[in-house]
């Protein structure tokens, strides 16, 4: 948690770098707000800080109906042996306990469920189970105030199995109901449309040129301002449109899904694809006092996500020793071969049962990378739910470096350093020595640095 003199500071300031860092509980008015509320700032006096919304509304406080706490960007933190709470508290952000149990959830991060009850109220003041019910309300009260869904579609959208359940935990979180709270219309829609915020600076300008060398046309689609794509996700498909707003530190998001109970799984995937819950400003600091003086960091940097983990590794494997443009027309190749059709009936990436069995006839390559990319994909199709992908180095074909770019990539893990990569030696070698280690956990943002440098 920041002191109270810096969250002071960044209130009565507005800085948009500490939005969502940490929240503002006015003890006379009983409102909890982000730290650039609009509103006349209130007397230090009170003023009582919280780190987490969870935290502000354990403690009696409701939500600023101005400003909108459930706008603001999420924060976790990096680092010391928080390791496997912030794991699972990004877990749960992404919707992991809408589908699986506590116990399951645990048994994924490699501890027992105790160990995992214990961790989270150390270090987030709660239980697991409260703060998914936490965040499955909080994304109700986005979407309701963002969007003209039914009360009852946006009950089965944030993760809910029932209106009444959905009710009563609304009313017991914000002390009012979910139609108290709605001023729109309820409306049929072919798409939803949401505003999802980050915290400044975010270089799109970098983001977009990385993507454009990487764009598979047409599960992938770009223009100057915006990038969409197609997914699947379980039983849940459809497409994703994402414009970028710098002036509002946001990005305004168009979601068609097949099923709206999937939503709120769909949401915190696009959120890990675009890396909007990072703060640059202090994973910069953090590399500046560690890196030479001459290295000059490029601001704002994020990790461009993928999809999914299986993605990740066919790209991978297909980007294995050949240039990003001679990757980018093989995988082209494949979506054009493979690819199903989503509900809308546009292109979907390949899928593993589509894959396993296949001799990839249409591909020039040598016949060991067609045998790799057909092993991974009949391994992925049975594999067990695990987070591990160092188990994909049983596999012949897949190495070290495929492995690292599909935890980068297809998990977003901040701390990957692809040494093995040509790229990175090359602009490694512009500077000598550097201290890689000492970058830790934030070594994936150092590898993107030197890219940058090429």
């Amino acid at each position: 948690m920041l002191s109270a003199a810096i969250c002071q500071k960044a209130r009565e300031s507005r800085d948009h770098r500490f939005d969502g860092l940490f929240y503002v509980a006015v003890k006379t008015t009983g409102i909890y707000c982000r730290p650039i509320c609009p509103a006349p700032a209130a007397k230090e006096g009170n003023v009582e800080y919280f780190q987490y919304a969870h935290n502000a509304a354990d403690a009696g406080f409701r939500p600023c109906i101005r400003c909108r706490p459930d706008a603001a960007p999420g924060s976790y933190a990096w680092l010391g042996i928080q390791t496997t709470a912030v794991r699972a508290k990004k877990m749960i952000d992404e919707g992991e306990l809408s589908t699986h149990t506590t116990a399951q959830l645990a048994e994924r991060l490699g501890i027992t469920q105790r160990y995992l009850n214990k961790l989270f109220k150390q270090f987030y003041g709660t239980s697991p189970k409260q703060y998914a019910l936490y965040r499955q309300c909080d994304f109700a009260k986005q979407l309701l105030q963002q969007t003209t869904m039914s009360i009852a579609d946006i009950a089965f959208a944030s993760g809910f199995n029932s209106l009444r359940r959905f009710n009563d935990a609304f009313v017991r979180l914000y002390q009012l109901s979910p139609s108290q709270l709605r001023h729109k219309k309820a409306q049929s829609q072919s798409h939803i449309t949401l505003f999802l915020p980050f915290r400044p600076p975010y270089n799109w300008h970098a983001l977009h040129e990385f993507l454009s060398k990487r764009l598979i046309e047409p599960v992938e689609w770009l223009t100057a301002n915006s990038y969409g794509r197609t997914y699947c996700l379980g039983d849940y498909d459809g497409s994703f449109e994402v414009e970028f707003e710098p002036s509002n530190h946001r990005f305004r998001v168009k979601i068609s899904i097949n099923d709206v109970a999937g939503l709120h799984l769909i949401v915190g995937n696009i959120k890990r694809v675009l890396d909007l819950d990072s703060d640059p400003t202090f994973i910069e600091a953090h590399l500046k006092r560690v890196l030479p003086e001459t290295f000059k960091l490029t601001e704002g940097l994020r990790l461009p996500g993928l999809w999914c983990e299986f993605e990740a590794g066919v790209r991978a494997i297909l980007g294995q020793q050949v240039s990003v443009s001679a990757a980018r027309n093989l995988l082209k190749t494949l979506v054009s071969e493979l690819g199903e059709g989503n509900h809308l009936g546009q292109r979907l990436f390949p899928k593993p049962a589509a894959m396993k069995d296949n001799g990839f006839s249409f591909f020039k390559m040598p016949a060991r990378r067609k045998e790799a990319l057909a092993s991974f994909a009949t391994y992925y199709s049975k594999k067990s739910d695990s987070l591990d992908l160092d188990k994909w180095l049983c596999i012949k074909g897949v190495g070290p470096w495929t492995v690292d770019y599909a935890k980068m990539r297809g998990q977003s893990n901040p701390d990957i350093y692809l040494a093995g990569d040509l790229g990175i030696k090359k602009a490694f070698a512009q500077h000598g020595e550097l201290e890689v280690q000492a970058c830790a956990p934030f070594r994936s943002y150092l590898t993107f640095q030197l890219w940058q440098q090429l």
